[in-house]
């Protein structure tokens, strides 16, 4: 882990397994006769499925955001290498591994260790139960975990069989889910994965009347045996820097303290039922066709204002001119996704709502959402 040589051993195996899916993909694959419905059922119940892999995702979604939100944009909006370990979904590992370094981030029931390898530092946090809601990090991008979050509310209607194919050395049947639901702005998710268990190997999303993908995300390198607990636990350096963390990223200290509660519908769509109702951002939607309604602080709806302003000059903002006119929302669209940020002169603070339904959806939803205090 600590050794030099270990990207050596990294370099290698990347360059080994670049050129490796050309050879295998020229295996015949071969798949059992599953229905759309099995097959879907299979996915969303495969994450007790153990493994380990090397996988790699590619975003195509460039979001002009502040630094508060950078970890998103680095995540959809380029490529990762990620490489994992799964035990269990409280005890794993998936290391993060880009041009900048390597970060690992390792799980355990009562919460997880983020190590840096450049820096030497390692950072516990206590986290026993998920939050409600969190900012997405570098496991949401790993082909089982994408897959089985984008299918987990599809329903059977929704889902048609496509072709087989060969990935990381194993048969993968395919799945596609179209959302029924007229406002999406996703056309399609595709979804290869391990027929007997339903572990999703490669996954796919696609916007409407898009020529490249949104998201997509692919196993290189898998083995289905399970992991040895020793790579999974962690032990930090005698010599690493130690600290602690906390729980809250910036999306859970909102739903938490932000001391508003988003409406129960929001243009017709109601807030999404597999979430508590408790807390301040609001979910709305199903599945692929969904949609987030955050109260942001005013500090940071100011920041993200101008941010978005320098990146795309509107009406109120000549080019070059980063202010932008806090009297009027303000929309951009980045592939299948929106964001609009809402007119803050109302109450000083702003509401930020971002998903993949249609622009007039989320004007719609924002002239609907009520005044919030400043967060302390």
């Amino acid at each position: 882990m600590t050794s030099p040589r270990r990207w050596l051993v990294v370099l290698a195996g990347i360059a080994v397994l670049v050129a490796l899916p050309s050879a295998v993909g020229a295996l015949p694959s071969h798949t059992p006769e599953l229905s759309a419905s099995q097959l879907l059922t299979r996915i969303q119940h495969s994450a007790s499925t153990p493994y380990s892999g090397y996988a790699q995702s590619t975003g195509g979604l460039s979001l002009p955001v502040t630094n508060q939100f950078s970890s998103i944009a680095d995540l959809f909006g380029g490529q990762s290498q990620l490489r994992v370990w799964w035990r269990s979904t409280d005890d794993w590992r998936v290391d993060s591994v880009g041009i900048a370094g390597e970060t690992d981030v390792r799980r355990s029931a009562r919460g997880y260790w983020t190590w840096n390898y450049e820096s030497n530092s390692a950072t516990w946090t206590e986290q026993p139960q998920a939050p409600r809601v969190r900012l997405p990090t570098a496991v949401d991008l790993t082909p089982p975990e994408l897959g089985r979050r984008l299918l987990s509310e599809a329903l059977p209607r929704e889902a048609s069989r496509i072709g087989s194919d060969r990935i990381a050395g194993h048969s993968a049947a395919g799945l596609r889910i179209q959302p029924d639901a007229q406002t999406s702005s996703i056309d399609h998710v595709d979804v290869w994965a391990d027929p007997a268990t339903g572990l999703p190997l490669r996954v796919v999303v696609r916007g409407k009347q898009a020529l490249s993908p949104a998201v997509s995300s692919s196993f290189l390198d898998l083995s289905l045996a399970t992991p040895s607990a020793s790579v999974t636990a962690f032990s930090p350096p005698a010599n690493a820097s130690i600290s602690s963390g906390t729980s809250q990223d910036l999306a859970t200290a909102i739903d938490q303290l932000a001391g508003v509660v988003s409406p129960a519908n929001l243009a017709g769509i109601a807030r999404n039922t597999a979430l508590p109702k408790l807390g301040s951002v609001g979910v709305y939607g199903r599945g692929v066709t969904e949609f987030v309604a955050v109260p942001l602080p005013g500090r940071a709806a100011y920041l993200l204002r101008q941010q978005l302003g320098a990146a795309k000059p509107t009406s109120s903002a000549s080019p070059g001119d980063s202010t932008v006119d806090s009297n009027a929302d303000f929309n951009v669209s980045v592939g299948p996704l929106n964001l609009l940020l809402s007119n803050s002169a109302r109450f000083g603070s702003a509401w930020l709502l971002v998903g993949t339904v249609q622009s007039t959806i989320l004007t719609t939803a924002a002239a609907e959402l009520p005044p919030h205090p400043e967060l302390p």
